[in-house]
């Protein structure tokens, strides 16, 4: 936040040298930024409070169509939203890289990672395919330079394993046995490939989920719609009748909401599975 504040009054400071006038940090300009500052933060302030507004009357109209549970379902993301890899990607790419000669850095491999990860898929016009192994392959190989083919399976089956991931929210099994008690069905929705089945089994969190709606099987990757309305087909609700929650604005909500689904940003809209229960209209009791 300094550095943002830094960077602002260096800006500021250009534009009154480009204008012809000075940057001296008199009193009357620290005076006169100080007044900025407040106005900025009153419309802050007024945004927020405009914000709180209309999301209290969204949810009153929600409650007046729907009663006191404003969705009938829940669909929730799984990488990003409900776990989380226990270690950085890289790190993991690395320290199991070394004995097969991988040399690059973490860095190195993070930035290589992101620049295959976001290129056109060849193989496919879907990433996940089954078990995703030919996808992978080429990610591990452009990310790591090591095409070895037992470097490639043993990272394959670690990503199978319960110590490559973790919960984003330690509560969340609390959450989820009481919004199923409250009537509120729930489905995993996720691009991933068929391990992600087996991988909730290994985490013991499946039987927190009536459905899962996996691209793999699904043959459609979020954003497409195709997938969260095959999520709300397997739980018997009505898309209008379910809201998303994931961490990718782009795939997670503006695909939800293509599909006519409510959708929340999780890390923005709500940080945990207790706040999105409470904002269905769902009481959880700490255990």
């Amino acid at each position: 936040m300094a550095a943002l504040t830094l960077r602002s009054a260096a800006a500021r400071a250009r534009g009154a040298a480009l204008s012809g006038g000075r940057w001296l940090g008199t009193s009357s300009a620290v005076e006169t930024e100080r007044g900025r500052g407040r106005e900025k933060e009153e419309e802050r302030a007024g945004s927020s409070g405009w914000e709180l507004s209309a999301a209290r009357e969204y949810y009153d109209y929600r409650k007046s169509i729907y009663g006191d549970v404003t969705h009938r379902a829940l669909l929730v993301d799984a990488v990003g939203t409900l776990v989380v890899p226990a270690q950085p990607t890289a790190q993991v790419y690395k320290s199991i890289g070394e004995k097969y000669g991988v040399k690059y850095s973490e860095d190195e491999i993070l930035m290589r990672y992101r620049r295959a990860y976001e290129q056109p898929w060849g193989g496919s016009r879907l990433r996940y395919v089954d078990d995703g192994r030919p996808f992978w392959q080429h990610i591990v190989t452009s990310s790591t330079g090591c095409s070895d083919a037992q470097y490639f399976e043993e990272l394959y089956q670690y990503f199978m394993t319960e110590k490559a991931w973790k919960l984003c929210d330690p509560d969340a099994e609390n959450v989820f046995q009481a919004l199923r008690k409250a009537g509120v069905k729930t489905a995993v929705v996720s691009n991933f490939d068929t391990r992600l089945r087996p991988l909730l089994q290994v985490l013991k969190c499946d039987h927190w989920f009536d459905a899962v709606a996996v691209s793999a099987e699904v043959a459609a990757e979020k954003p497409n719609p195709t997938i969260f309305l095959k999520a709300c087909e397997l739980l018997d609700v009505k898309p209008e009748e379910a809201v998303h929650v994931g961490d990718d604005r782009r795939n997670d909500i503006w695909g939800a909401r293509d599909a006519g689904c409510d959708a929340w940003l999780w890390g923005s809209d709500v940080h945990s599975f207790k706040e999105v229960a409470e904002r269905i209209g769902v009481e959880v009791t700490s255990k």
